[in-house]
């Protein structure tokens, strides 16, 4: 018997994948763990696995074809099996659920009121529009010979001469000679939930924003010598990964989610790290990043990084974040605000290490300073709480000594 292969959901976010590339062709017998082919998700491109024996029959879909999750896009079965019906079988499936959806939207569909306002809105085309503003006409000035009074472009040019004669002065501008032209690329599955998920979190959590600045003078010394010793290169990021961490022990409400009729806190600390790559941000996560040490951690980033950048994370890599860290420093970015990673609470934006003068003992002199901007769910954050974890999280960048202990 015939086995359908569909569009598997191969994360918690994702909606359709592409095909990047079949490993097998149709005639070739398949075994239960064979790998069918390369799928990019928006995180990653992963394996189809085949869980049926049999001869792979049907390819719905081409290499680099996009498509949604459950979707039909192979059959496996015995030779000779008749393909043409059991798609047609598929089709009919989808049209009579595609039937009971409509139905139901239609006993929940509300009659729109007319507006009657609307007749005595001006009317004219997208074209006379464009002209008038050219020209700088004004548009209740002309009577429309169009369909139920719409102005058209043969009211505007049977009426120039008369409204230029009206205006007290006439401008004459040159010309500006160009080529209007642009490029359209498909937008990434990556990019796509990004776009997602990021609106769905900056519109349903309520945002707000606290900024502080941290002397890294201390800082800078500490990882000197560090650096001096250690066998594994220690990052200014690495130092702030786990200051946060040991911060977000002392404050477990930065370090919890909203989940509608109650407050998670978790007890556990997931620090998600956002990693630019080609097709837009991806975010690992170091697991239990209070319990690990400063060359864990570097360590531990730099193989997330280089596996993110070749598209060979996976689902474990990046789900069950509790808290985000988004660092621009290395950009030459001083302070922005960042989007709140979805079921966390807060997100953490780094800017960069700047040289400039501060006043120490009542004397100016050059220092080094970063400034952080903490955005928060004030659903579940208010101002005093998250301003204490920023105080937290200064003392111990500003005297890492107290990050190792």
């Amino acid at each position: 018997m015939a086995e359908i292969i569909r569009m598997p959901k191969m994360s918690d976010t994702m909606e359709e994948g592409v095909i990047s590339s079949w490993l097998k062709k149709v005639g070739d017998q398949v075994k239960s763990g064979d790998i069918l082919a390369e799928v990019e998700t928006d995180k990653a491109t992963m394996e189809l696995e085949s869980y049926d024996d049999g001869i792979l029959l049907h390819i719905g879909v081409k290499s680099g074809e996009s498509v949604p999750v459950n979707d039909v896009i192979a059959i496996i079965g015995e030779k000779g099996e008749n393909i043409k019906e059991i798609l047609k079988e598929e089709e009919t499936k989808e049209e009579e659920t595609k039937e009971e959806e409509t139905k139901e939207e239609e006993t929940i569909k509300i009659p729109k009121i007319d507006d009657m306002s609307k007749d005595k809105r001006l009317k004219a085309s997208p074209l006379a529009k464009k002209i008038a503003e050219e020209k700088g006409i004004n548009l209740t000035n002309i009577k429309g010979s169009g369909d139920g009074g719409r102005i058209i472009k043969k009211d505007i040019e049977e009426n120039i001469e008369i409204i230029s004669s009206q205006n007290s002065t006439n401008i004459i501008l040159p010309k500006t000679i160009g080529e209007e032209s642009f490029d359209e690329v498909p937008i990434s599955q990556m990019r796509k939930t990004i776009s997602k998920k990021l609106s769905e979190s900056k519109f349903s959590s309520p945002h707000f924003y606290i900024t502080m600045e941290i002397n890294m003078d201390n800082c800078i010394e500490g990882r000197k010598k560090i650096n001096e010793t250690s066998e594994v290169k220690i990052s200014f990021n690495d130092i702030i990964i786990k200051a946060t961490a040991a911060a977000l022990r002392k404050h477990p409400m930065i370090n919890s989610s909203y989940l509608e009729d109650k407050i998670k806190i978790n007890h556990h600390i997931h620090i998600g790290v956002a990693i630019a790559v080609k097709d837009g941000l991806l975010v690992p996560i170091i697991k239990f990043a209070d319990n690990k040490s400063l060359s864990h951690i570097s360590l531990e980033v730099k193989d997330l990084a280089n596996r993110a950048k070749n598209k060979n994370l996976q689902p474990s890599d990046w789900e069950g974040n509790t808290f985000t860290i988004s660092n621009l420093g290395m950009f030459g970015i001083d302070e922005f605000t960042a989007i709140i990673n979805p079921n966390d609470s807060c997100i953490l934006a780094v800017g960069g290490i700047k040289n400039t003068p501060i006043i120490k003992n009542g004397e100016i002199m050059p220092g080094n300073l970063m400034k952080v901007t903490l955005s928060c769910d004030h659903r579940i954050v208010d101002g005093a709480m998250g301003s204490a974890f920023l105080q937290t999280l200064k003392e111990l960048i500003e005297d890492p000594i107290k990050i190792l202990l």
